[in-house]
């Protein structure tokens, strides 16, 4: 039986290269790799004619760098396809699938957010790039907070997600407690139609339907790696004592569906409180957990705005 899901995969894809990025895998170290979306004109293939020249050549990016960072239920483009087309225009934009998701993969034991963020500052410094500002939703933000303490000499700003500084104890207990849910991996890794249904009712405010077929075919193409996803949940979430608020240099723009029922608006305001003059917050009304998915336009202005405004700052200095 065909999968509809996976049959619009290839349809997705083209689309992306139309808008100007396409797939490239980066070896971060021996058996981990990185796939990566990445502006179509920083690869270029090698010329036939010219003898023992069959490696494909990188280049520098020559516009400013966005990285997008995808969340735990889809892949980078999956997560970021009504982004790409806003901000290619005017900005390098790149989309890695972290570890085990997508084509990415490691044979490393290590599970942590930190090991995801030194797999994408690896992989974009062997691409070429060498600031860049970070967008991170829901997980990736999280792998973007990492990124932005780890390598602050990367990371010019951050736009924020649904996402926090680090998944506490309290705060998973709080989350899974009042959403319904006995743990991350019940939410997050559903094994059922049913299953779906209630991550999606929980992360989007609109309620739209679709038929059980789709919730089915999704299931099947986008929760591969379910042993590695639920040991990445397992690390995720750190003891309240080991929990601190790093001294971040970078400006951090926290974006947020005002509905959003996973980390309410609340948290973001705390946050916010909590990171100092550097940092910002705005909702978006009627939007919930995907709120980029959910409110698009209004996602991308608000996101545009602020890139505009990191790059306008850099220009003045």
């Amino acid at each position: 039986m065909v999968n509809f899901v996976a049959i619009q995969k290839p349809l997705l894809h083209g689309l992306m290269k139309r808008a100007g990025i396409r797939p490239y895998a980066v070896e971060i170290e021996p058996g981990t790799v990185m796939n990566f979306w990445v502006p179509r004109e920083t690869v270029k293939k090698p010329d036939k004619k010219a003898k023992g020249k069959d490696e494909t050549l990188l280049v520098n990016p020559t516009k400013p760098a966005v990285v997008l960072i995808h969340g735990f239920a889809a892949e980078g483009i999956v997560t970021w396809q009504f982004q790409v087309g806003a901000l290619t225009k005017k900005y390098a934009v790149y989309i890695p699938d972290l570890i085990f998701f997508g084509e990415s993969v490691s044979d490393t034991s290590d599970r942590s957010p930190a090991f995801q963020a030194k797999c994408v500052v690896k992989g974009l410094r062997k691409l070429g790039v060498e600031m860049c500002t970070v967008v991170g939703f829901s997980y990736g933000g999280m792998v973007a907070f990492k990124m932005a303490e780890m390598y602050p000499e990367m990371v010019r700003a951050m736009v924020i997600s649904g996402s926090i500084l680090a998944m506490t104890d309290s705060i998973s207990e709080e989350a899974l407690q009042r959403l319904g849910f006995s743990s991350s991996s019940e939410l997050l890794l559903p094994t059922s139609v049913k299953g779906l249904k209630a991550l999606q009712s929980v992360a989007m405010h609109r309620k739209i339907w679709f038929p059980d077929r789709f919730h089915k075919d999704y299931l099947e193409v986008m929760f591969t790696n379910r042993k590695e996803r639920s040991e990445l949940l397992e690390a995720l979430v750190i003891s309240n004592k080991d929990a601190s608020i790093p001294n971040y240099t970078q400006r951090i723009h926290l974006l947020w569906g005002e509905q959003d029922q996973i980390f309410k608006l609340e948290l973001a305001q705390n946050m916010k409180e909590q990171l100092g003059e550097k940092a910002t917050v705005e909702g978006i009304e009627k939007a919930g957990h995907l709120t980029h998915l959910e409110r698009p336009c209004v996602y991308n202005r608000c996101l545009k705005r602020f890139l505009a405004s990191v790059h306008q700052t850099e220009a003045d200095k």
